[in-house]
């Protein structure tokens, strides 16, 4: 028997709003009001029908069909703002019992690379915010955008998970394929891979005219699916939940493959669909399996140079956590949610200089017209939050 888990991630940054340099302000308004217009735009194309064609699923192959969510806490913040209707379906989906969610970063930064004790403080504040709204607790872990390397590993085990999900990159799987469950050397914790070929043939390629694939069909998917068998325990479809209706729009057919999928995948009796902590049960680990570099499942190089590439991003990034001990000194609530807002990954993606096909995926999810205007701003909200940090401490300790 096989298992094909699906999971999805849900995450919509806090954009900053257009700052300039002689913008003076004592206040935390850096975000734009565009947040609220698109977290509405992504739920009535994207989550409130995928999440209802995912109900209706269930309620069809209630024993059958299960798929994994990992929620950015920022997401989950925005959902309660501006779309409570959003949240509820997410719940009722978790209601079932075929839901899992896993755990990640609250505020999908990069503080795993950088910052061990940042990091497991938002790994603890977004395991908080889970059991609040849907009264679990995450059992495996996802970081922001697959990053990963041994020790990352290693921390997350620390912190109670079971298992911790990855890129299956080439060079690191060399001759093993991700199509089994392994483990994180050192620990008593699974590692799950994801197959990128196949997850890519849905979240990318699926409207793509010129690919010879083209119409991907569910019908076709499940026989690549069942190629699979006695080869490999899990397939592992990893993507953004955004790949439905939002970058493949409804007019491509993307929700009617979705709905027909489990239908020929489950023609197969040695297939079936599970969660996360299911799979990881239910099959055994064939090795450890060492990742000697830092990965994520961005870009051709699946590295970290889509956050970290060039010296602008470097520079902004060493300024955010250069702060760090003044932050927390202020205890203040609202200076320490404003400074790790603004250290999701998102903002430094938007510096990305890379070019060609990378380059225009940069792009697409930008707000900028260029990485150099999101440079420029996110310097001039930091220089300003360093202001009202300063001014709060000087009150505070008179200093």
């Amino acid at each position: 028997m096989s298992s094909v888990c699906f999971y999805f991630q849900v995450h919509q940054p806090f954009r900053l709003k257009k700052f300039s340099v002689f913008n003076q302000q004592n206040d935390l308004d850096y975000f734009s009001p565009e947040n609220e217009v698109i977290l509405k735009k992504v739920a009535e194309k994207c989550y409130l029908p995928t999440n209802q064609v995912l109900y209706d699923l269930i309620q069809k192959y209630p024993d059958k069909f299960r798929v994994s969510f990992s929620l950015s806490g920022v997401a989950l913040e925005q959902f309660e703002k501006y779309s409570p209707q959003t949240l509820d379906s997410f719940k009722r989906l978790v209601a079932t019992g075929n839901v899992e969610i896993l755990g990640e970063t609250y505020y999908h930064s990069l503080a795993a690379v950088y910052d061990k004790d940042e990091f497991y403080a938002q790994v603890k504040k977004h395991s908080d915010c889970v059991k609040k709204h849907f009264g679990v607790t995450p059992q495996v872990f996802r970081n922001t955008e697959l990053i990963y390397q041994d020790y990352i590993g290693q921390m997350v085990s620390d912190l109670g998970f079971k298992a911790i999900v990855a890129e299956g990159a080439d060079d690191i799987l060399d001759w093993r394929s991700p199509n089994f469950i392994y483990q994180v050397p050192g620990r008593d914790c699974s590692l799950m891979l994801k197959n990128y070929r196949l997850s890519d043939d849905i979240a990318f390629r699926f409207s793509n005219q010129g690919w010879k694939e083209f119409p991907l069909t569910a019908e076709k998917f499940a026989s690549w699916v069942h190629q699979i068998s006695g080869g490999g325990d899990v397939l592992n479809l990893f993507m953004d939940y955004e790949t439905f209706g939002e970058h493949q729009w409804s007019n491509t057919g993307i929700f009617d493959f979705l709905w027909h999928l489990p239908e020929f995948v489950l023609r197969h009796p040695d297939w079936e669909f599970a969660t996360l902590s299911e799979a990881i049960a239910k099959y055994p680990r064939v090795s450890e399996m060492h990742f000697n570099r830092l990965t994520s499942w961005a870009d051709l190089e699946r590295d970290l140079t889509a956050w970290n590439g060039n010296q602008i991003q470097q520079k902004s990034i060493r300024q955010i956590y250069e702060i760090k001990d003044l932050v927390l000194k202020s205890e203040s609530n609202s200076l320490i949610d404003t400074w790790r807002k603004i250290q999701t990954s998102d903002h430094y993606y938007y510096m990305c200089t890379k070019w060609f096909a990378d380059g225009d995926v940069h792009a697409y999810f930008s707000p900028y017209e260029s990485p150099y205007d999101a440079f420029i701003n996110f310097q001039n909200v930091l220089a300003n939050f360093s202001q009202v940090l300063a001014k709060q401490l000087k009150e505070e300790y008179r200093i």
